[in-house]
């Protein structure tokens, strides 16, 4: 009887340890999905919205960055991970107001992809999204270097969405020491001089005027500058109304 309650007891424990392993191992195999470079894209307005994900995972936390929002790369705070999935949060500027956005994903079993929802903190906003994983190499770590000031000078062509009609317009930019100027064409007043141009990194931030039954609206223009292309954030200088649109640089004729 006795060796038979210590055998019963050594297979408790050694359950016990089992379990301990298999949980541990479950939430480390968890946080090494996570880590790496993700891509995806969201809806808004009928655009679609690109998102780079570089998450690291380890102990529990995640920590990385967001890139493709008003803000970016915006820096991930709160990130934690676990068997049941990943939440981690990120601050952005639209249209002057700092909007905190909440992300709960989760990893797919073959490590894949991760399924993403988000949205503002407050509830008033929220969408879905599939990120996968990108199979790029990774970069080489090498010694910092000085930052290289965009280059926003150039004709620049989009359109963005206005009551389900497409409304483009071509923006006319010039930069010089950090000061931009120039014309958009496309606007009611057209075309509208630009005020207030600055370039700072690669983020580009100007205001017009324009004309539209019979009332003045000053628009806010925010954008960031990628290769031949500035996503642009836009709206009234009330945030009564915002849009966004990605404006791509137009080749010059010879070239």
């Amino acid at each position: 009887m006795r060796v038979t309650n210590r055998v019963a007891r050594l297979v408790a424990v050694l359950l016990a340890v089992n379990v301990v392993v298999v949980v541990t191992a479950a939430q480390t195999a968890s946080a090494a999905d996570a880590t790496g470079t993700w891509k995806g894209s969201f809806d808004l307005h009928g655009s679609s919205m690109p998102l780079v994900f570089h998450l690291t995972a380890a102990n529990g936390a995640v920590t990385g960055t967001v890139e493709g929002l008003p803000t970016t790369p915006a820096e991930i705070f709160d990130g934690k991970t676990d068997a049941g999935g990943i939440t981690f949060s990120v601050k952005t500027d639209y249209q002057g107001q700092t909007y905190k956005l909440i992300y709960k994903g989760k990893v797919a079993a073959a490590g894949d992809a991760i399924a993403l929802t988000f949205g503002t903190d407050d509830g008033s906003w929220s969408t879905q999204m599939i990120a996968a994983k990108s199979t790029d190499a990774a970069p080489v770590a090498t010694s910092a270097a000085a930052p290289v000031a965009a280059d926003v000078s150039g004709t620049w062509k989009g359109s963005f969405d206005y009551n389900g009609q497409s409304v483009p317009l071509v923006l006319h930019l010039s930069s010089a020491n950090g000061v931009v100027t120039g014309t958009v064409e496309g606007l009611p007043t057209t075309p509208a001089e630009i005020e207030e141009g600055k370039l700072g990194g690669d983020t580009v931030t100007f205001w017009l005027n324009t004309q539209y039954q019979g009332a003045t609206y000053k628009l806010v223009y925010k954008g960031k500058v990628g290769a031949g292309s500035i996503v642009f954030s836009l709206g009234t200088d009330d945030a009564s109304w915002g849009t966004q649109f990605t404006a791509t640089k137009a080749v010059a004729s010879g070239q």
